[in-house]
């Protein structure tokens, strides 16, 4: 029977899951459950290359809060021998910045930064201790969003705030870096050696934040200590004055519940627009408040651009990933919109085309469109780690 190693990449309205082939890499399975909390759940699988059969449709009386159960029951019928399973984990904290096995003194680590990532880790979480479930016997393996920007100069990592608050844990880690990794690996193949260049990457979705890169590492990146910072997302606000927080809390008398619940999930587009957070949605509306949305969301975006190129003094390439930054040319052509003075000069019908590469004929500067792959990512840490691993303990 085929060894085994499961992929996880738990959110809290999908739960994205590829099973590889321990021996050869190839990949057996590979779909996602999504919709988990909209009443509308959809199990979708895009490669399945089981000999007994596609995965069974979702039964509707599933309750949505055991999804995650139900899934990871059905992927132990089909793969019983799974030997590791590699999860997503959003936050890694200052102590784990490479992959790691999740045992017990480590879960109860990880549960201390769920304040740090309230929307991801509860559920990345949830999902190491279901698989324990399902495969007792295999390795969880960690692999952090954090960890890739590890490699970013202390300017970069401060907050100008005491010392003894920094040391405590107190700074900006920044997130989304298995995307970040994977583009970083798979960039030379489109440029060349230009990837070890300037570079910054737009992860666009319904999380989003870009990153700064020399040398295909980390120099800086718009997110900070938690996944609230930076550039506006599909409910989260992104950067806010500080003293609004304040404002908040000592004039409106919110509590800090009712804040969190105010910047995390009823504002970005959803909040600026008043209809919804989802992208697509707002394009297709002709209410002024989503068109506000939009250009709010490309004025921060743009501003990133600027503030990020400044930081690696210039710019050689721009990678738009994500869900918006791979499909939306509508959202491509605002950003890029005005930013000639950078160099970047988008190429109307290559953008409308989704073509990969965006600029036009005779331009410098690269403008790319690039599926992102965590879950290869997440593969690789976990062959990596727990193959070696399991090779020791035999």
């Amino acid at each position: 029977m085929t060894k085994t190693i499961l992929v996880l990449n738990a959110g809290s309205s999908s739960i994205k899951f590829a099973a590889y082939d321990a021996d050869t890499s190839a990949v057996m399975l590979r779909g996602a459950l999504t919709g988990i909390g909209s009443g509308r759940p959809a199990l979708e699988v895009a490669t399945d290359l089981a000999e007994n059969g596609a995965l069974p449709p979702l039964p509707p009386e599933v309750p949505e809060g055991d999804m995650m159960y139900f899934l990871l029951k059905m992927l132990g019928k089909r793969y019983p021998c799974v030997q590791v399973v590699g999860h997503r984990v959003v936050h890694g904290g200052l102590e784990y910045t490479a992959p790691v096995v999740v045992g017990e003194d480590v879960a109860a680590h990880l549960r201390t930064l769920i304040p740090l990532a309230p929307l991801h880790e509860p559920h990345n979480l949830h999902g190491i201790e279901m698989a324990r479930r399902i495969w007792p016997e295999a390795l969880q393996i960690a692999a952090f969003d954090t960890a890739f920007h590890r490699s970013q100069p202390q300017v970069a990592q401060r907050f100008a705030i005491p010392d003894n608050l920094h040391a405590a844990g107190v700074q900006r880690y920044g997130f989304h870096g298995l995307s970040y990794d994977f583009i970083a690996q798979t960039l030379p193949d489109h440029v060349g050696a230009l990837a070890q260049g300037r570079v910054i990457v737009a992860h666009l979705g319904n999380g989003a934040s870009m990153c700064a890169m020399k040398g295909g590492k980390s120099v800086a990146t718009t997110m900070g200590m938690t996944a609230l910072d930076g550039l506006m997302m599909g409910t989260r606000s992104g950067a806010i004055d500080p003293g609004a927080v304040l404002h908040l809390m000592d004039i409106h008398k919110m509590s800090s519940a009712q804040i969190s619940d105010l910047l995390y999930t009823r504002s970005g587009l959803k909040g600026v627009s008043g209809i919804s957070g989802d992208l697509r949605v707002l394009e297709a509306s002709d209410d002024p408040k989503a068109e506000l949305a939009l250009s709010l969301f490309a004025f921060r975006a743009r501003q990133a651009i600027g503030a990020l190129a400044a930081t690696i003094g210039g710019l050689d390439a721009l990678v738009f990933t994500g869900g918006i930054g791979q499909h939306s040319s509508a959202m491509r052509a605002r950003i890029c919109e005005g930013m000639e003075w950078l160099g970047i000069d988008l190429d109307p019908s290559a953008n409308a085309g989704h073509s990969v590469h965006l600029q036009r004929e005779a331009a410098a500067l690269r403008i790319l469109a690039l599926p992102t792959d965590e879950e290869i990512v997440i593969f690789r840490a976990a062959r990596s780690l727990g193959i070696a691993q399991l090779e020791t303990a035999s």
